[in-house]
């Protein structure tokens, strides 16, 4: 059963879990639970996806209940009305020259990702389409284990990250284009970090959680806010990096 965040007349916020597709996709074939059929027998009814979170991404994920609602609430997220902030783990001290801790922005065009089967057709020269991610690092830790043979520590940071556009994979790659690759990314990361994390804390899946959603209601116009909480395995990390107190914390920064 999904964790119900939010609930009105025309739509409703889960809390996705990590590692669960959105939808039923015929490139994933053997997978058996997808979170709009979940979401669908656990309310009785259809829902209609607005947006989408990757599948090793958690958090606050948005479906409306009819065609009415869904092509309303995809005109905010066009309009960019939709305020939405994620938290995540990365690699490195991301601080500026001054060593202080602060909000920047990633300006870095990103090319389409393109799926060998699912746009086998597609034109592999796609000209990079402009990409804006916003970032501020709350927190840093220098951790007593060994993540690269130079290293006899390793460090990381915490992070609000918070997409001005909508590309696919754009904070992994961005975060990763700033040398700072999100912990647990296999696609995109660090593989002896994501493994010195493993070994120190148990967690292997991708540090990534959208932990805040902002949209204006259907009904009235009023601002809805909605804050996914972090699942266990991401608080075991959240513990073992002595960054307990950003869980509640986290809940003020939308």
């Amino acid at each position: 059963m999904l964790s119900i965040l939010y609930q009105d007349e025309t739509c409703v916020v889960v809390n996705k879990p990590a590692g669960m597709l959105v939808h039923r996709s015929w490139l994933d074939k053997h997978e058996t639970q997808f979170v709009m059929q979940t979401l669908r027998d656990q309310l009785g009814q259809h829902v209609y996806p607005v947006h989408r979170l990757d599948r090793p991404t958690s958090g606050a994920l948005l479906f409306a209940k009819d065609s009415d609602s869904a092509r309303a609430l995809s005109m905010q997220f066009e309009a960019h009305k939709v305020q939405k902030s994620y938290v995540a783990v990365v690699r490195g001290y991301v601080l500026d020259a001054q060593k202080q801790l602060g909000k920047r922005r990633i300006d870095y065009a990103l090319k389409p990702k393109l799926d060998k089967i699912a746009d086998k057709f597609a034109d592999p020269n796609k000209a990079a389409k402009p990409a804006l991610t916003d970032y501020e690092c709350l927190a840093t830790v220098e951790m007593p284990f060994v993540a690269a043979v130079r290293y006899s520590t390793a460090r990381y940071s915490l992070m609000r990250l918070t997409p001005i556009t909508g590309r696919k994979h754009q904070l992994r790659r961005h975060m990763t284009h700033i040398f700072h690759p999100i912990v647990g990314d296999t696609t995109h990361g660090d593989t002896a970090q994501n493994k010195a994390v493993l070994a120190h804390t148990g967690v292997s899946r991708l540090l990534l959680h959208a932990h805040a959603l902002g949209f204006e209601s259907l009904i009235d116009g009023s601002a809805v806010q909605v804050f996914a909480p972090l699942d266990d395995d991401f608080m075991a990390v959240m513990k073992a990096f002595g960054w307990q107190a950003w869980a509640q914390d986290l809940q003020r920064l939308l």
